[in-house]
C-alpha cells in the first residue's frame, strides 16, 4: 500500500515500568505477588461530572456495564494507600529523577515544578477511580531511520491494577500489587508515515529507556498505544500491543480495516441506505420461532426466562460478513458492541446462518417473521430481555455509524495483529489536579547533576560491547536491544564467557520464549546462577537451555536442579574411565576402522558423556587412548 498516499499519521505511546525500590506514592517494594491472597474487598466505581458538569464518555461506557470490583491483595506488596484508604505518600523521586534522565537523552525540556494530576478511568484498574500522573518533560525529539520524530510528552503515571478474571455474578477480579509500580510513558508527535517505520520508532525508543538501566523487563512491564489515522478516516486509538514485532502488523491490519470501512460506506451508499433506513427499526420477540431450536445458545436463554429477540436491517445482506482485514469481519464489529453494550455472550446474523445448532427451516421462518427480502439482513440475540434489547439497540447504532465511514473508538489489540472494539475515545472531562500530594520543583542543580551522570546512548553501548567483550556487532546489538545487558554484564564478571553469556541471553532466550518456555517469571538472579555454574564448571554450556526451562517452569535453584537431573560435570578422572571402558569394549572394532576409529569412539563417549563432559577433554583423552591402542 502507498501509505504516503493514504495520509496514514501514527503516533505512538509507550509506556514502561521504572525498576525502582518503591511505588510512586508509597514504600511498597515494585514486584509483583504470587497468587496468596491475604485480603479482599467489594467496589462499584461511578463516574463524576466535570466543573462544566461533563462527563467522560470512556468513564460512561465502562459505568454502564454494569460490574463490582473484587480487589485482591497481598500484604508484602499493598498497602493502605492502594486501597484508598490511606491518602498517597510524596511523589517516588527516584521515578522522577530516572524519567528525567530519559527526557534528557530524548532532548526534552523539563519541567520547573512537577505537579501531579488526576485522569477518570473507572475500569476497576484503580480503586480511586482515577490514575495519577505528572509531565515531566515536553518538547523533545529522537533519531530513527535518519528521521527525526518530535516528542510531545514525557510522563511519569502509576500503574494500573493486574485483572485477574471474573468472580460471581457480574464481578471482576483485580490484583493490587501493579498498582503505584512507577511507570514512564512517551508520546510522539503523529508523523510516524508506515508500519515499518512505527516499529522502528518504538524500537530506538525502547533502546533509549534500556541504556538507563532504570526499567523493568518481561511480559507487562511494557505497553504500546498507537494513534493511527488516514485520509477520509478517524482517529483511533489501539491500547495495549505487548510485542514491538506486532506493531507493524496492527499498523498495516488498522488501514485494512479503515479502508474496508469506507468502502463498505460506499456500498450501503449505492444501495440507497440513508439513516431513516434504520430510523424505525424495533427487536422483535421471535422465541416462538425456535421453540424446538437444537442452538445450545438459544435454549439455554429460553429455558432460563430470556427471550430470542431479532432486528431486520434493510439492504444489508452480505454486507455483516464483509471482510474488514484478515480474520476480521464487519458481524464481528457488531457483535463486540453487543458484547460490551448488551453483556451478551455473541450475536447471530443471517449472513452467517443456518449454522451454530439453527436449521435452514428456523431461518425461513425467522425471515418471514420479519418479512425481509432477499436484500435484507438479520441479527438475532438470544439472553434476557434486557440484556437483548440493549444488544441490539447496540448492533443498530454501529451499522448506522457505518454509513459515515470509520468511526473514532478505542480498540484493543489482539494477539494475531487484529483489533477489537474496547471503548468510546475518552473527552477532555477526564483530567483534573491532584489535591492531596505536593508539587516537587525540579532544580537547575538537579538537573545538571543528572546530565553529568548519563548513560551512553544505544550505539555507543554496542560499540563499547564490541571493544570491551570481544562480541561481534551482530550479539552486541541483540545485548543492546534485550532486557538482560547488566545480567550479561555480571555474568561475565563472575567468569562467564562473554561470547556465550551473550548467544545464551539472546538467542537462546528468546528461543526458549518461542516455544512457550515462561522465561518472562524468571529473576535475574535465578539467570545469572545458571550461568555461573556454567562458567565454574559445574555443569556444561549445552545445559543452559534445559536449566532455564526447569526453572522456569518449576522454580527450583538451579543447583538443585544440576544433581537432580545428573548435569553435574565428570571430572577428569571420571573421563578417562569411560573411554578406557569404551576402548576396551570396541578394541577389535576400532583397529579395523583405522582413521574412522576416532570418530566412532567420540559418537560412543560422547552419547553417554553429552552436557557432563567438555567435548575438548574427552576429544584428547580419545585420540591418546587410540595411539596407545595402535602401537
Amino acid at each position: 500500500m502507498d501509505y504516503e498516499a493514504l495520509g496514514l499519521k501514527v503516533g505512538l505511546e509507550i509506556h514502561r515500568q521504572l525498576d525502582t525500590k518503591h511505588k510512586l506514592f508509597c514504600s511498597c517494594p515494585t514486584r509483583l505477588a504470587k497468587d496468596k491472597v491475604d485480603l479482599s474487598f467489594l467496589r462499584r466505581l461511578r463516574p463524576t461530572a466535570s466543573e462544566l458538569w461533563e462527563v467522560d464518555p470512556a468513564a460512561l461506557f465502562e459505568f454502564k456495564k454494569g460490574y463490582s470490583i473484587r480487589y485482591d491483595a497481598e500484604e508484602g506488596s499493598t498497602c493502605l494507600v492502594e486501597m484508598d484508604e490511606e491518602p498517597p505518600h510524596e511523589i517516588n523521586r527516584e521515578a522522577v529523577e530516572a524519567v528525567l534522565q530519559i527526557a534528557l537523552l530524548a532532548n526534552a525540556e523539563p519541567v520547573d515544578e512537577v505537579h501531579v494530576m488526576r485522569k477518570i478511568v473507572i475500569d476497576g484498574s484503580n480503586t480511586c477511580g482515577f490514575q495519577r500522573t505528572c509531565i515531566i518533560a515536553l518538547g523533545g525529539w529522537i533519531e530513527a531511520d535518519g528521521k527525526r520524530i518530535p516528542i510531545q510528552t514525557i510522563c511519569l503515571e502509576e500503574d494500573a491494577a493486574r485483572k485477574a478474571g471474573f468472580g460471581e455474578g457480574r464481578t471482576v477480579v483485580y490484583r493490587l500489587d501493579r498498582l503505584g509500580i512507577p511507570l514512564v510513558e512517551i508520546a510522539t508527535a503523529p508523523v510516524i508515515r508506515s508500519p515499518r517505520e512505527a516499529e522502528k520508532v518504538a524500537l530506538t525508543i525502547g533502546r533509549i529507556l534500556k541504556a538507563t538501566g532504570k526499567v523493568k523487563r518481561g511480559i507487562g512491564s511494557i505497553r504500546q498505544d498507537l494513534n493511527i489515522s488516514i485520509k477520509d478516516g478517524a482517529l483511533t486509538e489501539i491500547k495495549g500491543v505487548q510485542e514491538l514485532a506486532l506493531i507493524s502488523k496492527v499498523v498495516e491490519n488498522e488501514v485494512k480495516r479503515q479502508l474496508s470501512l469506507l468502502k463498505l460506506r460506499d456500498e450501503m451508499t449505492s444501495k440507497g441506505l440513508t439513516p431513516q433506513s434504520f430510523s424505525n427499526l424495533k427487536p422483535v420477540d421471535v422465541s416462538e420461532v425456535f421453540a424446538d431450536t437444537k442452538s445450545a445458545i438459544i435454549r439455554k436463554a429460553l429455558k432460563a426466562g430470556g427471550a430470542a429477540l431479532a432486528l431486520k436491517l434493510p439492504g444489508m445482506a452480505g454486507l455483516l460478513k464483509y471482510e474488514l482485514c484478515p480474520g476480521l469481519r464487519f458481524g464481528t464489529e457488531l457483535a463486540d458492541r453487543a458484547k460490551f453494550y448488551g453483556r451478551v455472550g455473541g450475536i447471530f446474523h443471517t449472513d452467517e446462518l443456518p449454522a451454530y445448532g439453527i436449521s435452514q427451516s428456523e431461518v425461513e421462518a425467522l425471515k418471514a417473521k420479519l418479512d425481509l427480502k432477499e436484500s435484507d439482513a438479520a441479527v438475532l440475540v438470544a439472553d434476557r430481555l434486557e440484556n437483548a434489547e440493549d444488544a441490539l439497540k447496540a448492533v443498530l447504532e454501529r451499522v448506522k455509524e457505518a454509513l459515515q465511514g470509520v468511526p473514532e473508538e478505542t480498540r484493543m489489540a489482539m494477539p494475531d495483529g487484529t483489533t477489537r472494539y474496547m471503548r468510546p475515545r475518552p473527552g477532555a472531562a477526564r483530567l483534573y489536579p491532584e489535591t492531596d500530594i505536593p508539587s516537587m520543583p525540579v532544580t537547575p542543580e538537579k538537573l545538571e547533576e543528572l546530565r553529568r551522570s548519563l548513560p551512553p546512548l544505544p550505539e555507543q553501548v554496542v560499540a563499547s560491547l564490541m571493544e570491551s567483550y570481544k562480541v561481534n556487532r551482530k550479539l552486541a546489538e541483540q545485548l543492546a536491544d534485550s532486557d538482560y545487558l547488566r545480567l550479561f554484564e555480571e555474568a561475565v564478571k563472575a567468569g562467564v564467557q562473554a561470547s556465550f553469556a551473550a548467544a545464551a541471553l539472546t538467542e537462546t532466550m528468546k528461543s526458549l520464549e518461542r516455544r512457550g518456555v515462561p522465561v518472562e517469571k524468571l529473576e535475574d538472579s535465578q539467570i545469572l546462577e545458571v550461568l555461573k555454574l556454567i562458567g565454574s564448571g559445574v555443569t556444561a554450556k549445552e545445559n543452559f537451555p534445559l536449566l532455564i526451562e526447569e526453572t522456569a517452569k518449576t522454580g527450583e535453584p538451579a543447583s538443585r536442579l544440576v544433581e537432580k537431573l545428573g548435569l553435574k560435570m565428570m571430572s577428569a578422572e571420571e573421563v578417562e574411565a569411560l573411554v578406557e571402558r569404551h576402548v576396551n569394549a570396541q578394541r577389535e572394532q576400532l583397529k579395523a576402522l583405522g582413521g574412522r576409529a576416532f570418530g566412532q569412539l567420540m559418537k560412543l563417549v560422547m552419547a553417554e558423556a553429552r552436557g557432563k563432559a567438555d567435548p575438548a577433554l574427552v576429544s584428547a583423552i580419545a585420540k591418546r587412548k587410540l595411539q596407545s591402542l595402535n602401537e
